[in-house]
């Protein structure tokens, strides 16, 4: 069943478009910002290595990228639950368009396995 709302001026086929574009932006710049994140904490511990300082000097700095990097590892997740919850809501509503990875699939219904039982 097809949701139109023309009184608003955005059909249901034209928000799922933008939202899937969105989405997939958003996936990509969390992707990205791991890779940064990553070059980075090499770029660190190459430059202690081999500058000579001391073997543990910046370790402080070192402990937050890896916490900052691991927050990212969990926002992605989220992420990927969102992207499971919105495939079946572009199914309910408009038969879907987006070929949404299984993995996001498992991770929602993971999430469901994790809550109940927490």
């Amino acid at each position: 069943m097809k949701f139109e709302n023309t009184a608003m001026g955005m059909t249901t086929d034209v928000a799922q478009l933008r939202i899937t574009r969105d989405l997939h932006e958003a996936e990509a710049a969390l992707d990205a910002a791991l890779v940064t994140q990553a070059r980075l904490l090499q770029t660190m511990v190459g430059a202690r290595r081999e500058t000579g300082v001391a073997p543990f000097l910046g370790q402080d700095a070192l402990m937050r990228l890896v916490k900052s990097q691991q927050g990212l590892v969990d926002a992605g997740g989220e992420l990927a639950r969102v992207h499971g919850r919105l495939s079946t809501i572009a199914v309910e509503t408009n038969g879907g368009n987006d070929a949404c990875p299984p993995a996001a699939r498992e991770a929602d219904e993971d999430a469901g396995i994790a809550v109940r039982a927490a």
